[in-house]
């Protein structure tokens, strides 16, 4: 269920889509803009899911066949490598710690969802955590600082599986299912760009479910210990509902996502909140159809600006989601901005694409 296959558009099919698009006229220019896009040479074509951009230098991705790729100077060079004995798998998230150490998750049923850790820039990794649950489906994590962390998996019996740690991976707890609200029927998350769940601060963390009839916001001030949980006005249905969760502060957040079997239909996919995930309503649907599976704000931006990926294409918005620009049309999965100098999407055919905010010229 929390799989997300590829899909593809090309340029002139969403150019056309969009025209046909019954909304209004597309606001006027913003003073400033997300720039770049130039593709950086990965020499693989494998699927890039997840980015963690820890600098304007340093970021790492992961992605399909066990591949995860390494860049300490900007994307100048991406260092390529298979996680031993991991080729099977698909890594669909990513946390960066520094240009040495990282961890990395995958997802599927049973034992194929796993986590490990490298403290030697890829060299070797280390096995920290294998789902032992068979119906357990790990989709997402995120980290508070380098020690602490926690993952999220789609419900086995009507109970969400949350667990995390707080030595650097070494041990994994699972968070008592009666402090979580349960799922509603089949409701999970969807793995598509490892950010459906999110972190903040010391202790605060959000996660946005999909794949049921109402998508939800989980949110958790203590670290799990206890959790409040939040309808949103986002599309729902067994193919729909939120694939990723942004913060920019402790009370400005956004969500996204769609249905993943409509790539060419407008649906109401992005909601905004402005009281740390208590109540979210909708913002301005992005210029492209389909689901958006990545997001993130840029940090540091003057204005609260948002940059969102999916199949159709990369688009931007420098007011918090009242409007939205175009900046691609491949397909990209992932982003991630380290600050207003850099971040990166990721996506098919081992696309890697550097970005930055700038003034417009």
């Amino acid at each position: 269920m929390a799989k997300v296959h590829s899909t593809g558009l090309s340029p002139l099919l969403v150019a056309a889509v969009i025209l046909a698009h019954c909304g209004g006229p597309s606001p006027a220019d913003p003073p400033w803009e997300i720039g770049g896009g130039e593709l950086q040479a990965t020499n693989t074509d494998a699927l890039f899911i997840a980015v963690s951009a820890v600098s304007e230098r340093v970021a790492w991705a992961a992605g399909t066949g066990g591949q995860i790729a390494r860049t300490d100077d900007g994307g100048s060079t991406w260092e390529v490598k298979v996680v031993p004995g991991a080729d099977s798998l698909q890594f669909r998230d990513v946390h960066g710690i520094d240009a040495n150490s990282a961890y990395i998750l995958s997802i599927g049923s049973g034992s194929d969802s796993r986590i490990y850790r490298t403290d030697d820039a890829g060299g070797s990794w280390r096995l920290l955590f294998q789902n032992d649950e068979p119906e357990a489906f790990f989709d997402c994590m995120d980290f508070w600082d380098e020690e602490s962390g926690i993952a999220f998996s789609d419900a086995v019996d009507s109970e969400f599986v949350i667990i995390t740690t707080g030595d650097g991976g070494e041990s994994w707890s699972r968070v008592d299912p009666m402090s979580v609200p349960d799922a509603l029927g089949s409701e999970g998350s969807f793995a598509a760009s490892g950010t459906c769940v999110t972190t903040f601060g010391d202790s605060t963390a959000w996660i946005g479910t999909a794949a049921g009839d109402r998508p939800r916001v989980l949110k958790t001030t203590d670290r799990g210990r206890s959790w409040v949980v939040a309808e949103t006005p986002v599309v729902g249905g067994q193919s729909a509902g939120i694939a990723t969760i942004t913060f920019r502060d402790a009370l400005n957040g956004f969500v996204a996502g769609g249905d993943i079997n409509a790539p060419t239909e407008y649906r109401d996919n992005v909601a905004v909140s402005h009281d740390g995930g208590l109540t979210w309503s909708l913002a301005a649907r992005p210029l492209m159809p389909g689901a958006i599976f990545g997001s993130t704000y840029v940090p540091g931006a003057p204005t609260p600006t948002i940059v969102v990926t999916g199949p159709a294409g990369v688009n931007y918005s420098v007011d918090n989601g009242l409007s939205w620009q175009p900046a691609d049309s491949l397909n990209y999965w992932g982003v991630d901005f380290a600050g207003r100098e850099g971040g990166w999407t990721v996506g098919t055919d081992g696309k890697i694409a550097f970005r930055y905010f700038r003034s417009r010229p």
